[in-house]
C-alpha cells in the first residue's frame, strides 16, 4: 500500500511539472572536457579488473548453459519491469506520446508476451520508449556537470549519477523488491541475474571487440557514452545508428549496479529487448541539439 502510494504520488507530482518542462536541454559540455580524467581513468581500471575475475566469467557460464531464447527472455522480462519507471519520466518530461506506448508496451507485453519474456510489443508496432531520471533532469535543463566513471556501474555524469541514485526511491521495480515482501534472497538474486543478464547483451553486442580495437579504450568509452547519451535526451536513438556506438555496452543512466562488460562500461540496456544491438567505433557528433545553456 505504501508503495502504490508514493508511485502515485510520483505520478501526480508529474503532471504538475510536466507544464515546466523546460525547452532549453541541459548540455555536456563540461562532461566532454572530463576534468576528472585522473579519478575516472583509475576508476576504470578497477571496473576493468573486477569485470575480468568475477563478471566475465560468470556470465560466459551462463552462456554456456542457457540457450539464446532463455537468455533473450530474461533480458525482455527485465526490460518490461522497466516500463513503469520509464512511464514516469516520460511524464514528468510531458511526453505523453511516449508515456502511452509504455503503458501499452507494459501491457502486452505482462499479458500476450507471459510476464515480460516475450516482446510482443515490439512484433506489434509499439516502440520503446525508454526514459529515465537523468534523462528528465536534462529536460528540465540541469547540465551533465563533470563526467564520472562510477565503480561498477561504469561512465555516468554528474547529473545522470543523481538520477540513478534517485532511482532507487522512484522506480516502480526496485520499490517492489524491497517493499513488496519477497521471499527472502530474492532481491539479491534478481540484481544479480539482470548483471549477468546485461553482460550477456554486452558480449553479444561486441562490445569486447570494440573496446580491444581501440588505441585509448577509456578515451573510447567516454567518446561513444556522450554521443548515445546526448541521441537519448533528444529522443534521437532511431537516427543514431550510423558511424556511431548503437549500444556499446552504454548505459542508461540509471542502470542497476551492475560490474561493467570489459571496460567500466555500466550497463549496455537495461530494459533491453533481446535484440544483439550492433557496435561500431564512436564517429563525430552528429546529433542536432535544442538551444544550449552555459555550464
Amino acid at each position: 500500500m505504501r508503495s502504490s502510494a508514493r508511485i502515485a504520488g510520483v505520478a501526480a507530482l508529474g503532471l504538475l511539472l510536466s507544464a515546466c518542462t523546460s525547452t532549453r536541454v541541459g548540455t555536456d559540455r563540461l562532461a566532454e572536457k572530463d576534468p576528472l580524467e585522473g579519478f575516472n581513468r583509475a576508476v576504470f581500471s578497477v571496473n576493468r579488473g573486477a569485470d575480468k575475475i568475477l563478471v566475465k566469467p560468470v556470465t560466459q557460464v551462463y552462456r554456456g548453459v542457457a540457450p539464446k531464447p532463455a537468455r533473450d527472455g530474461i533480458r525482455n522480462f527485465f526490460a518490461n519491469v522497466g516500463e513503469p519507471f520509464s512511464f514516469i519520466n516520460n511524464i514528468l518530461q510531458g511526453k505523453g506520446d511516449r508515456a502511452a506506448r509504455n503503458v501499452g508496451r507494459f501491457l502486452v507485453n505482462s499479458t500476450i508476451g507471459v510476464a515480460g519474456l516475450f516482446d510482443q510489443a515490439s512484433r506489434m508496432g509499439i516502440k520503446r520508449a525508454d526514459e529515465d531520471f537523468g534523462q528528465t533532469l536534462a529536460a528540465w535543463g540541469a547540465n551533465g556537470g563533470p563526467y564520472l566513471m562510477l565503480p561498477l556501474l561504469g561512465p555516468s555524469t554528474l547529473r545522470d549519477g543523481v538520477g540513478t541514485g534517485s532511482a532507487w526511491f522512484l522506480d516502480p521495480y526496485r520499490v517492489c523488491t524491497r517493499e513488496c515482501d519477497l521471499p527472502k534472497g530474492s532481491q539479491l538474486a534478481l540484481t544479480a541475474s539482470q548483471v549477468i543478464s546485461i553482460r550477456d547483451g554486452l558480449i553479444e553486442s561486441g562490445a569486447d571487440n570494440f573496446l580491444a580495437s581501440t588505441l585509448d579504450p577509456y578515451a573510447a568509452t567516454r567518446s561513444a557514452y556522450l554521443q548515445r547519451r546526448r541521441a537519448e535526451i533528444l529522443d534521437q536513438e532511431d537516427n543514431f545508428s550510423a558511424g556511431a556506438d548503437t549500444d556499446a555496452g552504454l548505459p542508461a543512466a540509471d542502470a542497476l549496479g551492475a560490474a561493467d562488460a570489459d571496460a567500466g562500461l555500466g550497463t549496455p540496456d537495461p530494459a533491453g529487448d533481446g535484440a544483439a544491438p550492433t557496435v561500431t567505433a564512436p564517429a563525430p557528433e552528429t546529433v542536432s541539439e535544442p538551444e544550449k545553456q552555459p555550464d
